[in-house]
């Protein structure tokens, strides 16, 4: 580590990670395949110029660009009522009537359990304690599968904060959905119907129902991803990547805008470091709307090449650094050897999960590690707090409230150089990261009983059968 106590130093004092956060969240939004998307890849390339990484450039590729348009959400019958309501990226257009159904957590159980065929199921943001993490995507497929005529998204944070998400990994989803705030959802649940309900036509007018109207397109677009490098010309390298890419609703200053300038400050400590293995940087755009840019880097780079993977997604949003092996346990090996050396605590998880952009690499076999965050007591808010917990859920995240002033740059600054030893030891001479076969997968996957979510999401491997 003395070799790079002065690049620590200076990472400390700098203004440019802030800098770098201030220019990503001025722009109007980050949406992938937008102008903004476009606008913030420039400001990604100025940044790795300015930490001195060498041959930044930016690599297209096309996409099906989901477009947002308007959206109506109301209640009939013997309530009338409109409530906020936002389309969830993919959402076809269109429009849907139906009686209200309350699926809880939108657990694989509880939508089983629930009358959903032919209705609107609301569904809330968090996951119940001792679940693992359970994705919008899995609750939306679970919901569509069995057969539900819409799904809400209904956030668990106080604040009138509709939620926003994708519901597809780049292609049109087969119903209606939208984000509601916690309130919306409370008001919805006051109206579900019960397990036993029946409703006949005589019925009607005493019954409340719900009704919703998108207005969105998908058509052909562009993203690009923005790439640069560091270190000797090896033929084995470390891949660090960050998504930049956020949701049009807000800032995204939090999701990923805190990841990128922790991988920028990470770039400006590793620059002029002495580096065993080359290090390849990736700033990759669509993450947010289904891993877009991170499919398409994994498809053009030689694979054989990339030793291991870092993804630095949720690092320096809260105050703890969480280190996702991701089943790997020559990265966990790599996270644990930096929290001892430097006496700084980093949580190791092994668990895997696909919702990032590690796991296109991650499923062809390339062991990765996850820099996430978590706040001292995750469980003080719900919903947390400028600079504080998350609870089960996002938290502030993928809704209007995602913004600058939720950052608290020492995080940032602190995870940022823990990043850069993490890489560096990704890189040493002597470290050696076996690959991670399709039946070690399978079963860690299964292990963390991910396979129903997952094949109600469209997102389990055909190889894996």
């Amino acid at each position: 580590m003395d070799e790079i106590t002065s690049q620590f130093g200076a990472a400390w004092v700098s203004a440019h990670p802030q800098s770098v956060l201030e220019r990503l969240t001025g722009i109007d939004h980050r949406m992938g395949g937008s102008d903004g998307e476009r606008r913030a890849a420039t400001v990604v390339a100025e940044a790795f110029r300015e930490a001195g990484l060498d041959s930044v450039r930016q690599q297209s590729f096309e996409l099906d660009a989901w477009h947002r348009g308007h959206t109506t959400f109301r209640l009939v019958g013997s309530v009338e009522r409109s409530f906020e309501a936002i389309a969830l990226p993919y959402c076809p257009a269109g429009e849907a009537t139906g009686e209200i159904v309350d699926v809880g957590h939108g657990t694989p159980e509880e939508i089983e359990a629930a009358d959903v065929e032919g209705r609107i199921a609301v569904a809330s943001t968090t996951t119940p304690p001792g679940s693992r993490f359970l994705h919008r995507m899995e609750k939306f497929g679970a919901a569509a599968d069995a057969g539900a005529a819409a799904f809400v998204f209904a956030n668990h944070v106080p604040g009138q904060l509709p939620p926003t998400g994708s519901l597809k990994f780049g292609e049109r989803a087969s119903i209606p959905a939208v984000g509601v705030s916690y309130e919306t959802g409370e008001r919805l649940r006051s109206h579900a119907v019960g397990d036993d309900t029946e409703t006949t036509a005589d019925d009607t007018a005493t019954t409340v129902r719900a009704t919703l109207a998108v207005e969105a397109e998908t058509r052909p677009g562009e993203s690009q991803n923005v790439l640069a490098r560091t270190g000797p010309e090896t033929e084995e390298a470390v891949l660090a990547v960050a998504h930049y890419d956020a949701h049009d609703i807000a800032e995204g200053a939090l999701d990923n805008g805190c990841g990128v300038a922790t991988l920028v400050t990470a770039a400006s400590v590793l620059a002029d470091a002495d580096l065993n293995r080359e290090v390849r940087f990736a700033a990759v755009g669509c993450e947010e709307i289904g891993l877009l840019g991170s499919e398409h880097l994994s498809a053009v780079v030689d694979l054989d090449d990339i030793v291991a993977v870092c993804n630095a997604d949720g690092a320096g949003r809260y105050r703890n650094l969480v280190a996702m092996s991701h089943a790997s346990e020559a990265t966990a090996d790599v996270a644990r050897a930096v929290a001892e050396r430097t006496g700084h605590p980093i949580d190791v998880e092994t668990e895997p999960h696909p919702f990032s952009d590690q796991w296109p690499f991650v499923r062809r076999g390339v062991p990765a590690v996850q820099l996430h965050s978590r706040a001292d007591d995750p469980a003080a808010a719900i919903g947390g707090h400028p600079r504080g917990g998350v609870g089960r859920g996002r938290g502030w995240g993928h809704t209007h409230a995602d913004t600058l002033d939720k950052v608290d740059p020492r995080n940032v600054r602190e995870h940022g150089m823990l990043a850069a030893l993490v890489i560096r030891e990704l890189a040493a001479d002597g470290r050696e990261f076996p690959r991670l076969t399709a039946e070690e997968l399978r079963e860690a996957f299964v292990e963390a009983d991910f396979e129903p979510g997952m094949r109600a999401a469209d997102m389990w491997p055909d190889e894996w059968d």
